[in-house]
């Protein structure tokens, strides 16, 4: 089902499979935002007609027949990978419950009882309004607020609002820039970085809205304010990727546009990235996030799984961070904290002290609300 919410754009798409059992499990196709809502909603109902009568324990089988017998789901995007998504999240949430126990034990154990969460895409405001910050004082606002609810870590887009509130253009954001621009930016980074003080890590944010060009500039203008990482710096590539970070020296983030680990294996070979980050919702689920965890552990690369979309994605990403021995740190975004949001789900998982506590009820530990089936599109493929 497709949800109507006070967002505006923002959109989630999710869904839920009941088994003969009388157990049922929900999945997001996590893109909620953007411009693909409608087709994440009709290829989650293409993908349902084709496991109708199939054993929902059989996660790999399933996987399989999804991305091999629909054409186009070999070397897919975010469309296809995200109706894939959407059905293995709800297929985990369903073997969990019937055996009884959170998804971590079944993808092995958790390696730790807290994670490490990160305040995310502060320039549009710390709480659940959004608030577009344009000037030096916006910004070192919302991360002193982060901070004294105990994040250690913050995250910005510095390059989203111009000083006049006006959002930047790619004609702002592209090729060699001017120093103006450049200066404005490291003097936003510099406000944070002397607002948050000096233990408290810094992300830099792209949306690679910055091509490898503007990129360069920026990124070696504040890489001497600690930047713990600089995240979707250009189209994700793997040689642009890798330039960025070998011009810069900075650790690179990427991912929730990379899908599968067959994209992503050409990034390992290039050591083109220190953090990825496949998203949870559209990188192919449960089943195949976990397969691209692993292969990044051999190329002592960082997990970040990428969640942004609603708590059903939230608590599936947690399931797969707490199990990884190469989980960096989870993405709390700004998002998370809108009732709009919120209110799609029974239960409220929000970090304490900066940390989060893996969900422990059995399956993915979260389901949609009667407030979500209230306020949805919904078509039921039976």
């Amino acid at each position: 089902m497709k949800t109507k919410l006070k967002g505006g754009h923002w959109r989630p798409v999710v869904c839920r499979i009941h088994t003969d059992a009388g157990i049922y499990g929900d999945g997001e196709a996590a893109l909620a935002y953007g411009e693909a809502q409608v087709a994440a909603y009709g290829i989650v109902q293409n993908m349902a007609r084709l496991i109708i009568g199939m054993d929902p324990l059989d996660t790999e089988v399933i996987w399989d027949k999804l991305y091999r017998s629909t054409f186009w789901g070999q070397n897919g995007g975010p469309v296809i990978n995200a109706g894939i998504s959407a059905i293995d999240i709800a297929l985990w949430d369903i073997k969990g419950k019937y055996f009884g126990v959170p998804v971590y034990k079944l993808l092995g154990g958790k390696k730790r009882e807290n994670l490490r969460a990160y305040a995310s895409q502060l320039q549009f405001g710390w709480g659940p309004d959004i608030i577009p910050a344009c000037t030096l004082e916006d910004y070192a606002r919302e991360g002193k607020k982060a901070v004294a609810e105990g994040y250690d870590c913050v995250k910005y887009d510095f390059f989203t609002f111009a000083p006049d509130g006006r959002k930047y253009t790619d004609e702002d954001r592209l090729g060699l820039r001017d120093p103006k621009t450049i200066r404005l930016l490291t003097q936003r980074v510099e406000a944070v970085r002397e607002a948050i003080g000096p233990d408290v890590d810094l992300i830099i944010e792209n949306h690679s809205y910055t091509d490898a060009l503007s990129a360069i500039q920026y990124g070696n203008a504040i890489k001497h304010l600690n930047i713990f990482y600089f995240e979707e710096p250009t189209t994700p590539t793997p040689g642009l990727t890798k330039l960025v970070g070998d011009k810069t020296g900075l650790p690179i983030a990427t991912g929730e546009r990379i899908y599968t680990r067959w994209q992503y294996a050409e990034y390992f070979k290039e050591n083109a990235i220190q953090v990825i980050q496949p998203d949870i919702g559209t990188c192919g689920g449960i089943s195949e996030v976990k397969k691209v965890c692993d292969m990044a552990y051999v190329y002592d690369v960082g997990v970040q799984v990428h969640a942004c979309g609603s708590p059903i994605s939230t608590a599936a990403a947690l399931q797969v961070e707490a199990v990884i021995p190469n989980f960096v740190i989870h993405e709390h975004h700004t998002y998370a904290l809108s009732p709009y949001n919120i209110e799609l789900c029974k239960y409220d998982y929000q970090p304490i002290n900066g940390k989060y506590q893996v969900p422990e009820l059995p399956g993915i530990g979260q389901e949609l609300s009667e407030t979500a089936f209230r306020n949805c599109d919904m078509t039921v493929i039976q």
